[in-house]
């Protein structure tokens, strides 16, 4: 009781609903992924205490993966990545002048399908823990590389442009002092990089700044954001309605959700295809894809409920589940907490809360997302320049305001231009952050392991869990290639 009063409670309440509002805004502007809205929003937390920064996170990733939804359905623009699957048939209906009932459905498929993934995230976590304290510096080594192995073949494009990615955020994470012999590694006598890359300003550059670039170099012609002019009433009715006769839909695709975003560097895009994909193929509905309602639940219900999925190995492992949760993982080494098993013995309080709050998150979705619903033609009509000129002041102010350090306002224009360049040529972001994020566990637990076992690589492979960690990523490299030359040599 006292740990719901605690996270009831001024300091903690007030912040979560104003960052949901914040979410909404970022969601519902296309452009503004709920990434940047986490990385914007991390320097604000830095002064609060941990229950409230940690709340504030939940409370934008929740609602800006929603707000995707509104201009997805409407505009046939995912406001966010998670909402490309919502393009297809919530556009339809909203052409047919169902695009109200479609975004009813949205928000509280959302709501419940968040409701299903926190409820497994609070299930599923506690047990794994248990299992996790078997691990030793050996299985954590594969495990890492198992996060970055998944990050490379679901980003989008190529898994080679996916692994040169991963390799570059471990390269970057190598800079500044080695903790084993104490000598500046990559620093060129750069003082301010002894402490190694800050991880903070890297994501803001990564996410914020590179977003404004790629959209001013579109050019003015395209600077701009539509508007709309609906004026239809949300059907509340309608869409329990439809809940009801869809249930089952609703239920397959928060588990769809909640498994994929439990997967390293898969998140919640993927989990929205992998629903929509799932849907379509085992319902008998030939509509979808042309307005139909199973379209609209499936992924919807699955996005959200990834959000639950991805917190369970950055809080059993310490590996983060998608972006998003690669920068909380650094927002709670900086609060000094400690993700892996032992936070649910040294620090259960805190994940009590946590799930308190992911629970309240989904509540409150209903009433805040329907207010999103309202206000978006009034948002859409603000000039994007004014949008983007915001996104680069609150960008520099929160790279700054870590360490009061003009060195960071440097790395946030770094880290800008290269996502920008790195996207210009499809090379995918998401695996640098999981690189940034695995590499020191990665590094820290080879050596430890080869210190324990005076060189010998042995031990990597012959213990059980080792083996078939090393054997589930081997799978998941070459498995992709070995099934297309199968198709291939197949006899016509």
């Amino acid at each position: 009781m006292n740990q719901f009063l605690q996270v009831i409670s001024p300091d903690v309440i007030i912040p979560l609903i104003l960052a949901m509002v914040f979410g909404v805004f970022v969601g519902a502007i296309p452009g503004l992924t709920a990434t940047m809205g986490v990385a914007l929003i991390i320097p604000i937390t830095y002064y609060m205490n941990p229950l409230a920064g940690l709340a504030m996170v939940l409370g934008v990733s929740f609602t800006a993966i929603f707000a995707g939804d509104i201009p997805a359905t409407f505009l046939r623009i995912p406001g966010t990545p998670a909402s490309g699957a919502a393009t297809l048939d919530g556009f339809e209906l909203s052409k047919k002048g169902k695009g109200s009932l479609a975004l009813t459905l949205d928000l509280l498929c959302s709501s419940l399908g968040g409701l299903i993934g926190v409820f497994l995230l609070i299930m599923v976590a506690p047990p794994m823990a248990k299992f996790a304290l078997k691990f030793t510096n050996f299985e954590y080594f594969w495990l890492g590389i198992f996060g970055l192995s998944m990050a490379a073949v679901l980003s989008k494009g190529n898994t080679i442009k996916g692994f040169v990615s991963a390799v570059i955020g471990v390269l970057i994470s190598t800079i500044g002092i080695d903790v084993t012999t104490g000598y500046p590694r990559f620093t060129f006598g750069i003082t301010e990089l002894m402490d190694g890359v800050s991880f903070i300003p890297a994501m803001i550059g990564l996410f914020g700044l590179s977003e404004v670039l790629k959209r001013v170099q579109l050019g003015s012609e395209n600077l701009e954001l539509p508007a709309i002019k609906d004026k239809s009433k949300l059907s509340i009715k309608e869409a329990f309605s439809s809940i009801g006769k869809h249930i089952f839909t609703l239920i397959r695709g928060s588990f769809i959700g909640t498994f994929t975003g439990a997967l390293p560097g898969a998140g919640a895009d993927i989990a929205a295809w992998v629903s929509y994909g799932v849907e379509k193929n085992i319902s008998r509905d030939k509509n979808i894809g042309k307005g139909s309602l199973r379209g609209v639940i499936a992924p919807t219900s699955a996005n959200n409920a990834a959000i639950g999925g991805t917190w369970i190995p950055a809080l059993v492992f310490g590996v983060p589940g998608d972006s998003i949760t690669a920068i909380v993982l650094g927002a709670m080494l900086m609060y000094g907490l400690r993700p892996g098993p032992l936070i649910f013995t040294e620090s259960r309080g805190l994940v009590n809360q946590l799930f308190i709050i992911a629970i309240l998150v989904q509540i409150l979705l209903i009433p805040i997302g329907w207010l999103g619903i309202k206000t978006f033609s009034l948002i859409l009509r603000l000039r994007s320049g004014i949008v983007l000129t915001a996104v680069v002041f609150f960008s520099i102010i929160g790279a700054y305001a870590i360490r009061n350090s003009f060195f960071d306002i440097y790395i946030m224009l770094i880290f800008g231009l290269i996502g920008y360049c790195l996207e210009k040529i499809s090379v995918p972001l998401a695996p640098m952050i999981l690189g940034l994020i695995l590499g020191p566990m990665i590094e820290d637990n080879l050596r430890v392991g080869l210190i324990k076992t005076k060189g010998n690589f042995g031990p990597f492979l012959s213990r059980p869990i080792s083996l078939i960690l090393f054997i589930m990523i081997i799978l998941i490299l070459a498995g992709p290639q070995f099934f297309s030359l199968m198709k291939k040599n197949r006899p016509k």
